[in-house]
């Protein structure tokens, strides 16, 4: 029975992706859950594969559903896609966060719909038994180093600011300027390089883009998306109006699309639920691959 069901899920939901890309006009694939070393090769061999059809496509869409993982295994990911696709566009239906984000920041274009959501970009980083995010713990001891400065440290913290692992902060805080540099870069290389003139802002509108510019918005929004006193949590959706209106990016609705809207989220929801029931931790799926 099993065997059976997965058949058919395949068959319908390989049916429903190209349908997709047929809209798209694009070559599309499905990412789901956390992205960790584990999946380079994977993910390599996957592209390769869907390459091998020869179908002479230049442009690539990926719908990702991730809660996010290592930076490191983002920036090797945006190097294999790049590598066979001038063009990357991202399509989030439920979330990608966290470094998940800073994948999508890698894209041209980012589609979401009301109820996507992506993440501050805390970058997630293993102490030895699990992932934790390293700027809850930068910023503790930085709360710490200024009570010490203002002779305000009490004994407990004292005994638990002695117990960190200065080698561990220090990844830590390798792991932070990385998402930074990556995502300062990736936007002024991929996602703004057909900003040519001011949209929204009165007095500049309708003038041209210097690079300059590109590379301060860039920076703006890389310190807004990694300020944790602004989004309090680690796990805070930030939905699409927030990203328009907040770090002013220009994100693509596709809710006034019906009929694109109907096709991501058949695929989609249909997908996602047999993932859970399955309970699979991460999955690929292309037209030729599932």
């Amino acid at each position: 029975m099993g065997l059976v069901l997965d058949s058919t899920i395949n068959k319908i939901s390989t049916a429903k992706l190209k349908n997709i890309e047929k809209k798209l006009n694009s070559d599309v694939i499905f990412f789901y859950g956390p992205i960790q070393t584990s999946v380079e090769k994977t993910f390599r061999d996957f592209l390769e594969r869907l390459k091998k059809d020869n179908l002479n496509r230049d442009k690539l869409s990926i719908i990702l559903n991730t809660p996010g993982g290592s930076v490191e295994t983002v920036e090797k990911m945006v190097v294999i896609t790049r590598h066979f696709y001038k063009e990357v566009d991202f399509i989030v239906p439920d979330y990608a966060m966290s470094a998940g984000t800073i994948f999508c920041m890698s894209g041209d274009r980012i589609y979401m719909d009301y109820s996507s959501s992506l993440g501050p970009i805390d970058p997630q980083v293993f102490n030895g038994t699990r992932w934790v995010p390293a700027l809850g713990y930068l910023d503790k001891v930085e709360e710490f180093i200024e009570k010490s400065k203002n002779n305000k440290l009490t004994q407990a913290e004292f005994l638990m600011l002695k117990e960190q692992d200065l080698a561990m902060l220090k990844s830590y805080e390798q792991a932070r300027d990385l998402s930074i540099s990556l995502l300062k870069d990736w936007l002024v290389k991929y996602k703004f390089k057909n900003w040519d003139k001011h949209e929204t802002t009165p007095n500049l509108k309708g003038k041209l883009v210097t690079p300059e510019e590109k590379k301060h918005r860039a920076e703006e929004v890389a310190k807004l998306l990694g300020n944790n006193k602004l989004w309090h949590s680690h796990g805070r959706s930030i939905g699409l109006q927030t990203l328009r209106d907040v770090l002013k990016l220009k994100i693509e609705d596709y809710s006034g699309d019906k009929s694109l809207t109907l096709l991501i989220r058949e695929y989609n929801d249909m997908i996602c639920d047999y993932l859970a029931r399955m309970n699979f931790a991460n999955f690929l799926h292309s037209r030729n691959y599932f």
